[in-house]
């Protein structure tokens, strides 16, 4: 094996390693490779950052910002407001709806962008009506997915391999020309999944206060005359930089100041709110002159018929819990629970991070601690403390999902809503008549509600998953490194001496099955450049048609239901529906094995 080879296998090798234990963004991850081939002369510095400009970059860019239209101008609300309607019907009816209806939406809209509204939809099914989320929120993104690769533009990796494959030499894929084989993997996948439901957990309705065990938590404490506070800086008492105890607001004189700052002076009947656990509170409590509140602010509404119902009620009553959902892009990702405190808008407290299941943190973690050196990251859900009326300081972040029922106004414009369906309409309908490559006509797209003022640059800029675009950006340039160097030849000459003499099942069956393995622990867009170009070395060598080579390739990418990381919005649904990775390895595992010899029965018939 010549020195080169092994640089590429070398990179290779990190790269899937910082992937499944993501030690760090993608986005990091992806300039590591661009700079680690161009040091190592894999790769010109041209060819290294080539993937900027790779038509398959560009057309997903795009295809993300007519998903950022349509969702903020209402078109996957409007598409999907008549689903709280079936509410009524039997779980074993509700499910395969929220599937099809799912499916049907992400063949031509980001399946995280559809996914995301359904996650919605969902959790205000369970809080109004006793709805199970875990029965619905796994198979709504597991039909996406599948949904999602029923047409070329229904996901990046479909793209992707189009555009790598095409680049090699291959015919270019047709817009529909694979939908009848995802039409038939989907409606396997809904009638598989709908029996599973039984084995999918019922969970319980959410209830923030338990899952995050609030109760006994959060004390107000009442700082007496002559107590050892009263004339101290916050900085020089034992409530400043504690790993146990964090100070959320000092009320004097009936104003009140939300995280108080280190330089404020305590004085005598100061009111504090206090975090902390109970061993600490004791110590509180121990205190000298110091007035601890025995009864919690929020269990308040268990007296509610003992009060004067003619009485106003206090601010605090009027404060309420709200779990929001880090996703990717969002504006307070990488910043600590200290962090939080102090940039949070209006009022906003927070409270503490759930931390997203991942390989190097199996058991989902509960972080309170203003010292803990832990970050936000996708997945993960943050606890705030806000008014109720100041909710929409909580909607102006971007790329947070408010995981609270609560009414809204809907104020988007009839006509923005029908202007952006009838461009995506358009886009559609020009890619899939072959009038102009899918890049084309979804910048066309992109050009014509901006240019009527249907979207806004801004919005771009704050809402684009920039971590996708990066992510491509660097894996491409891997793919070319593998090509320059011979290292797709070598791979491919190991399985064709493997393959050689094999049947054609046997050969589909192999190369499926090694790019669905691999898409369960490296993205699926990163599977699908490297094997891409192994897929159709392997059929060059065997004088077989590329297209069923290169179709296993992106189906099987897209099929790695058996992790939770295999895909985007598994990741988001892991630890909003009380998952574990058991679920995924089982349930996700068998629909991956069924789609596995299915996807290999049909595909041979093509050779």
């Amino acid at each position: 094996m010549e020195l080169d080879i092994i640089l590429v296998f070398l990179v290779l090798l990190v790269t899937v390693v910082l992937f499944a234990l993501e030690i760090f963004p993608v986005d990091k991850v992806a300039f590591f490779i661009i700079v680690s081939l161009a040091l190592l002369g894999l790769v010109s510095p041209e060819e290294a950052i080539s993937g900027f400009s790779n038509n398959a970059t560009i057309a997903v860019l795009a295809l993300m910002m007519l998903a950022i239209a349509m969702e903020e101008n209402g078109v996957i609300n409007w598409l999907t407001s008549g689903m709280g309607k079936i509410k009524s019907l039997p779980l074993y009816f509700m499910a395969p709806v929220f599937m099809m209806v799912t499916a049907g939406i992400s063949a031509f809209i980001s399946t995280t962008a559809v996914v995301i509204v359904f996650i919605k939809i969902i959790n205000q099914l369970s809080e109004k009506f006793n709805i199970s989320q875990p029965k619905l929120l796994l198979p709504i993104s597991f039909a996406g997915i599948i949904g999602g690769s029923c047409t070329l533009m229904g996901t990046s990796t479909n793209l992707l391999v189009n555009s790598v494959a095409k680049d090699l030499g291959a015919e270019k894929l047709g817009f529909f020309e694979f939908t009848m084989l995802g039409l038939v993997f989907l409606s396997v996948a809904i009638v598989y999944l709908t029996l599973a439901l039984r084995w999918l957990p019922w969970g319980k309705n959410q209830n923030i206060k338990e899952d995050y065990d609030i109760k006994n938590y959060i004390t107000s404490i009442l700082i007496k005359e002559g107590s050892q506070l009263v004339g101290k800086k916050i900085e020089e008492t034992f409530l400043f930089n504690h790993s146990e105890i964090s100070l959320l607001k000092l009320t004097r004189n009936n104003r009140v100041h939300n995280s108080p700052g280190k330089y404020i002076t305590l004085k005598t009947n100061d009111e504090l709110l206090v975090m902390c656990d109970l061993k600490n509170l004791s110590r509180l409590n121990e205190s000298e002159n110091l007035g601890i509140n025995e009864n919690q602010y929020w269990d308040r509404e268990k007296d509610d018929t003992k009060e004067d119902p003619t009485s106003k009620p206090s601010e605090l009553d009027e404060r309420i819990f709200v779990e929001l959902l880090m996703l990717p892009g969002a504006s307070l990702l990488g910043k600590t629970l200290g962090n939080l405190r102090r940039y949070m808008l209006q009022d906003a407290i927070p409270i503490a991070i759930k931390k997203r299941k991942t390989l190097t943190n199996i058991s989902e973690r509960l972080v309170r601690s203003s010292a803990n050196r832990l970050v936000l990251k996708p997945g993960d859900r943050l606890l705030v403390e806000v008014e109720r009326q100041n909710l929409h300081s909580l909607e102006a972040i971007e790329n947070v999902i408010l995981l609270q029922s609560f009414d809204t106004v809907n104020i988007e414009s009839p006509f923005k809503r029908y202007f952006s369906l009838a461009v995506l309409v358009l886009v559609i309908a020009l890619a899939a008549t072959g009038v102009i490559s899918i890049m084309v006509s979804a910048l066309t797209g992109v050009c014509l509600l901006l240019l009527t003022n249907n979207l806004d640059l801004n919005v771009i800029y704050k809402k684009v998953n920039w971590q996708i675009f990066f992510l491509l950006a660097g894996m491409i340039p891997l793919g070319i490194a593998m090509h320059n160097t011979g290292a797709d030849m070598w791979v491919s000459s190991k399985l064709l001496g493997f393959l050689e003499g094999q049947s054609n099942i046997v050969i589909i069956g192999t190369l499926f099955f090694i790019t669905m393995v691999m898409s369960g622990v490296v993205s699926n867009n990163a599977t699908a450049i490297i094997m891409t170009p192994i897929a159709i070395a392997v059929a060059q060598g065997l004088k077989l048609d590329f297209k069923p080579f290169i179709l296993a390739v992106m189906f099987a990418a897209n099929f790695s239901f058996f992790t939770p990381v295999g895909y985007q919005t598994n990741a988001l649904i892991y630890g909003l529906g009380n998952y574990k990775f058991k679920h995924f390895l089982l349930i996700g595992g068998v629909l991956s094995l069924i789609l596995w010899v299915l996807g290999t029965l049909l595909l041979t018939k093509l050779l």
